[in-house]
């Protein structure tokens, strides 16, 4: 296994834990979805290379931000 796909799979299991800790509601099915898509993610990149969703992860990562920040107003 290569590293990107270990940093993946470890993004992926804090999003979902973290969606787990959450209120029911629509920001608690935004966390899943993120925490999806970056097994995904992961999974893509055990096959091929990891440079390729690189755009993918990034906008994933922005993702998760922007649910943090409307967590926090």
């Amino acid at each position: 296994m290569s590293d990107a796909v270990d940093y993946l799979k470890a993004y992926a299991e804090r999003a979902v834990c973290k969606a787990r800790s959450m209120r029911p509601g629509r920001r608690k099915l935004l966390q899943r979805a993120v925490g999806r898509v970056y097994h995904w993610l992961s999974k893509e990149a055990a096959m091929g290379s990891n440079v390729d969703h690189i755009d993918d992860f990034r906008a994933a990562r922005d993702a998760e931000k922007a649910i943090e920040a409307r967590e926090r107003v």
